[in-house]
């Protein structure tokens, strides 16, 4: 028989709780027992309040990339082509802003309450490599 956490697919063992976000917004996630998850850097699901709305911005974007594709396909100017290109690079960087602003409310609030320093480590190796 399988308890409610299994069938919201949070394996047997694993602590689930939940934040409440400033804007009433519930998010629920859980922590692995000790040991369990090694080699893997987040020990809950990543169901975050913006992932739809990323979704959609990358849906854009990719979208956005290919009109710039058939641009070049078909020999458009060169500076209307860099015009359009900034513009992805604008879409890529404001979508990359808001995964690390989930980022943030989310997982950090999650390491900082546990002491996971290992996370901090990670979320600025992320930021070095999204600025470069």
């Amino acid at each position: 028989m399988s308890t409610e956490k299994e069938e919201k697919g949070y394996p047997v063992g694993y602590h689930v709780h939940t934040h409440v976000l400033a804007d009433g917004t519930q998010v629920t996630h859980s922590h692995g027992p000790s040991g369990e998850n090694a080699g893997h850097h987040h020990s809950h699901p990543h169901q975050h309040t913006n992932t739809k709305a990323v979704i959609n911005r990358l849906a854009k974007a990719i979208g956005h990339l290919e009109s710039v594709k058939r641009m070049v396909e078909d020999g458009r100017d060169c500076s209307e082509v860099l015009i359009q290109l900034s513009a992805v690079k604008a879409a890529i960087n404001n979508t990359g802003k808001m995964i690390l602003q989930d980022h943030i409310q989310h997982c950090l609030v999650d390491a900082i309450e546990n002491g996971d320093q290992t996370e901090l480590d990670e979320l600025n190796k992320a930021i070095d490599r999204f600025i470069k």
